[in-house]
């Protein structure tokens, strides 16, 4: 064999041999839902209701009970998924602003490096993605019912049916037509389970014939917490009749039922005005009683609207088994935060406190995550892009702000792993006029800074008062540990390059 020859074929078999490492680096598909509460997935123990296919995900890899965020709002919490930073950096610090797609972006990243990338569903960034091979987004919030998605020429089309099939539709869609030798990263931003709660249709009434006992904290008077006293998210005070709770809705009117086909709108009336409408009617409840009413309707239709989520979540990990890329493709689920199920009385986000801090998270990862997996390390949304540029073997950008996580899939762990996690959360005083705050969580405790218009402190034994109904800020046997936890607040204050915190604490100690 001539010397040219040989030349020739070891360079076709180095090609080759490339291409299949390229081949083996692992598929993401990383599903984020809207509102979704871990108190409502039966892989975190819920008894409201049974997700079997979150369930799945949680089984067969792992489930992280302290998976936390950074800013409890939707558009933010998907600005840090994206840029890997804290809101202050990246610039998306509350809702309804337009994001900076000009920075770094963990999907660009990977495009740069040999991935296919591609967002479907809930994007609620004020603008366009960039980044991504493919996208097909929700405008703005995006309707439950024959929504409307802009695609990538910038055109908006309508589509009909509900929109978490929808959405599964597209992503598998866009994997059936995708380079298929390349590896690929699949954003699915779910709308569910978003305020206004509208379930599918095969879903009405799929809890009704269950009881829900209230919360421990649901009839919380909030003493010793003036920024939980003043907010304006109770189920009993804000959550509206009509149209939260469907109760005698405005089936000409509103703009909500305008969208539906007559089918379904028809659906919709015979349910929510000959069933749900004619019990309020027969009640005829106050006070408590209403209240009562309110938050066992409220689940209802909460968890009906999960339902869709779960069974669509197995509608894509069937989708894997039956083409052969389950041992090869990572799959996360989560939530953009964490929700209120009736704790303290509330719905909606917002707080440090954890029903809201503490997000849903739950990853499979065949050959590295074993079966069963268990993760009570602070992990936090700042870590989700490193740690899918570490799984893609991409080294991440100086400027991110979290970690890598896979190490801590691995046996053995890593033990050097956060001890605190930074919290700061910026939007009011509207929607629900919730302070601005900040704070710190160790494994343990909580400290809190509330500021404009309230200046107040709280702290929290986690282990002795996990509802943080008891604020033990200013009482003579917790001064010392609160001077302890200061520092440590001032130190992740400083190391996230936070100025305006650090100049609220320099102002206002």
């Amino acid at each position: 064999m001539n010397c040219r020859l040989f030349y020739l074929l070891l360079s076709g078999l180095l090609v080759a041999g490339v291409g299949r490492a390229q081949q083996r680096r692992p598929n993401i598909i990383f599903i984020i839902s809207d509102d979704h509460a871990y108190q409502a997935i039966s892989a975190y123990g819920s008894r409201l209701a049974q997700t079997p296919n979150i369930d799945r995900i949680a089984r067969e890899g792992a489930v992280f009970t302290r998976a936390l965020v950074t800013n409890s709002i939707c558009g933010p919490s998907r600005a840090t998924l994206l840029t890997g930073k804290y809101s202050h950096l990246n610039g998306y610090t509350l809702n309804e602003k337009k994001f900076n797609t000009d920075q770094f972006l963990f999907p660009a990243l990977l495009q740069q490096n040999g991935y296919q990338t591609a967002w479907i569903g809930k994007w609620h960034l004020g603008n366009l993605p960039k980044g991504f091979d493919h996208w097909q987004i929700l405008n703005g919030q995006g309707e439950y019912y024959n929504p409307d998605f802009i695609s990538n020429p910038n055109d908006t089309t309508r589509m009909e049916g509900y929109v978490t099939d929808i959405i599964t539709r597209l992503s598998e869609g866009w994997l059936d037509t995708r380079d298929t030798t390349k590896p690929f990263c699949l954003v699915v931003g779910e709308k569910a389970t978003h305020r206004e709660w509208l379930p599918d249709i095969q879903d009405l009434g799929a809890y009704d014939d269950k009881d829900f006992a209230l919360p421990s904290t649901f009839y919380d008077d909030y003493a010793g917490r003036v920024a939980a006293k003043d907010q304006d998210m109770t189920i009993g005070k804000t959550m509206r009749l009509k149209e939260d709770l469907k109760v005698h809705a405005d089936y000409v009117k509103s703009g909500i039922y305008n969208r539906f086909t007559p089918e379904q709108k028809q659906a919709f009336y015979n349910y929510y005005e000959n069933t749900v409408s004619r019990e309020f009617d027969r009640r005829k409840d106050t006070g408590r009683a209403l209240v009562r009413w309110k938050y066992e309707r409220y689940l209802k239709d909460y968890l009906s609207v999960a339902r869709s989520l779960d069974r669509n979540i197995g509608l894509l990990l069937d989708y894997l088994d039956k083409n052969g890329l389950t041992k090869n493709t990572v799959v996360v689920y989560c939530s953009d935060q964490g929700f209120y199920l009736g704790e303290h009385g509330w719905f909606d986000k917002r707080w440090i406190y954890d029903p809201s801090l503490r997000t849903p998270f739950v990853m499979r990862y065949p050959g590295v995550l074993r079966p069963g997996t268990v993760l009570n390390q602070l992990t936090l949304n700042i870590d989700w892009a490193p740690t899918l540029l570490d799984i893609a073997g991409v080294k991440p950008p100086a400027e991110i702000q979290g970690r890598s996580f896979l190490p801590l899939l691995k046996p053995g762990g890593d033990t050097s792993w956060r001890k605190a996690a930074y919290y700061h959360y910026y939007e009011f005083p509207q929607p629900h006029h919730v302070y601005p705050h900040f704070g710190i969580r160790t494994e343990r405790y909580k400290l809190v800074r509330f500021y404009s218009p309230s200046d107040s402190w709280e702290l929290y034994d986690l282990t002795k008062d996990p509802d943080e109904i008891h604020n033990l800020y200013g009482k003579a046997a917790y001064l010392s540990l609160t001077a302890t936890l200061k520092e440590q607040l001032k130190a992740l204050i400083r190391q996230y390059a936070d100025r305006d915190a650090e100049k609220i604490l320099e102002e206002r100690p």
